[in-house]
């Protein structure tokens, strides 16, 4: 049976907090502003780290971004594989996306399989006027064309490890680490 060991501290809170810093202030350089922008963060990490981007874009710009939910469960290649009965939660998207530019934000970016489930969703929701992709760690591994606009920070990786962020928020303790998957 496969376990997972701890091999790697990759952030601490410190750089998770900076890499959010960076990547808001190139949002807000590629964007011209954020007048016409909204923030859309995929459960489950994605979410607060979309919170989070959209708080220090506001200490930069003076006004916050408002912040969406998705939920990609019905919109995922690998859906009769996870449960019989998936536990589906709301898509919560506070203004209308029309002529939008909606970052999507996520924690991992691994095969790019996550995120083509978060654009057929965006898309079955109207037709903003742009997507972009933000996410805290690029692990590499693609096996769909798909690619970040704004990264925290790219890792190389190898398929028997897996990068776990943990935030306070969801998992009690603040930290991106690699994980090693290893038989025991």
């Amino acid at each position: 049976m496969p376990v997972l060991t701890d091999k790697t501290v990759l952030m601490d809170s410190e750089g998770i907090r900076r890499a959010l810093t960076r990547i808001s202030h190139e949002i807000v350089e590629k964007n011209k502003g954020v007048d016409n922008i909204i923030l859309v963060g995929i459960r489950t990490r994605g979410v607060p780290i979309a919170e989070r981007l959209a708080t220090v874009i506001e200490e930069i710009e003076g006004k916050k971004p408002p912040v969406g939910v998705l939920d990609i469960t019905l919109y995922r290649d690998d859906l009769s594989t996870l449960s019989y009965q998936p536990i589906v939660h709301p898509t919560e998207l506070p203004v209308d996306i029309a002529g939008k530019t909606v970052v999507l934000v996520d924690d991992v970016l691994y095969t790019g399989r996550t995120i083509r489930a978060a654009l057929d969703a965006i898309i079955d929701m109207g037709r903003p006027k742009t997507i972009q992709l933000a996410v805290l760690i690029d692990r590499g591994h693609r096996e769909l064309p798909i690619r970040a606009d704004f990264v925290g920070k790219n890792v190389p990786t190898s398929s028997r490890e897996v990068v776990s962020v943990q935030l306070k928020n969801t998992d009690g303790s603040e930290k991106v680490v690699i994980r090693e998957i290893k038989e025991a």
